[in-house]
């Protein structure tokens, strides 16, 4: 497996979410990812991508998010930094998955999808900036 890390930036924009995955694809190919992985950690950095663009900022003005992957061993961790509000998914509370669509409260279940779908969630806030990182393990990986 490759050591190098990658780094991109995407502009605060939903239409981005097309070279979020084709970064992803690209980068998860070069290094020997299955499909599946591929699927699973695309899945989750969509869901923290639109969380970001649809809640993290008070302004309409062009915001950067970068990410960072990077292999090391049998883990990919992935780094994702805005200058959005505050926010610390780790904090929030996980939803009630068992209750019925009619009575299951709006919010949350995205969140839910990538505590499920990621090994390791961390986040701090440094420099006025959200940075989350997610680890993913790679021995498991049944391609």
């Amino acid at each position: 497996m490759a050591k190098k890390e990658y780094s991109f930036e995407l502009k605060s924009s939903l239409s981005e979410l097309d070279n979020l995955c084709q970064n992803l694809e690209d980068f998860g190919q070069k290094i020997g990812l299955s499909k599946k992985l591929i699927f699973e950690i695309n899945l989750a950095l969509d869901e923290l991508f639109t969380n970001i663009i649809s809640y993290g900022f008070k302004d309409d003005d062009e915001h950067t998010i970068k990410i960072t992957m990077t292999p090391r061993q049998k883990v990919l961790c992935l780094c994702i930094e805005d200058d959005g509000v505050p926010f610390n998914p780790i904090d929030f509370e996980t939803p009630d998955v068992a209750c019925s669509v009619e009575n299951c409260k709006i919010g949350g279940l995205g969140i839910h999808i990538i505590r499920k779908l990621m090994d390791d969630i961390c986040y701090r806030r440094c420099d006025d900036k959200n940075i989350l990182t997610l680890k993913k393990n790679l021995s498991n990986d049944g391609a």
